[in-house]
């Protein structure tokens, strides 16, 4: 776990909060966020993450439902992932830490 030195991102704002703004409303956020800020690596992981977790959740969700049966079970999952996430990400953004989900973090860091 990395910590960051607490500092102001290229929109004016702190980097921990800016970091976590980028989760407030899922991949929507987090392409805005990825979009403007130029400087802050830190920003740019949060935002670059947000944007590729909740973007394939989001996806999965579409397809789960025209699956009959089965596509209601993984929505109720799907979202049950997507609020543990949101909480766990936003918390550690704030905290000022750079928290890797498995694979798309990895990915994520290389895009910021």
């Amino acid at each position: 776990m990395r910590h960051i030195s607490q500092g102001k991102s290229s929109l004016g704002m702190e980097a921990n909060i800016a970091a976590v703004l980028s989760y407030l409303f899922g991949f929507i956020t987090g392409l805005i966020f990825y979009a403007l800020e130029k400087e802050n690596k830190f920003v740019r992981f949060h935002a670059a993450q947000s944007t590729i977790a909740f973007g394939f959740l989001f996806m999965v969700g579409v397809v789960a439902r025209f699956l009959p049966l089965v596509g209601f079970i993984i929505m109720t999952l799907v979202g049950i992932i997507e609020i543990v996430l949101w909480i766990i990400l936003m918390i550690k953004a704030y905290r000022g830490e750079y928290f890797e989900l498995p694979i798309i973090g990895e990915f994520a860091r290389r895009k910021s």
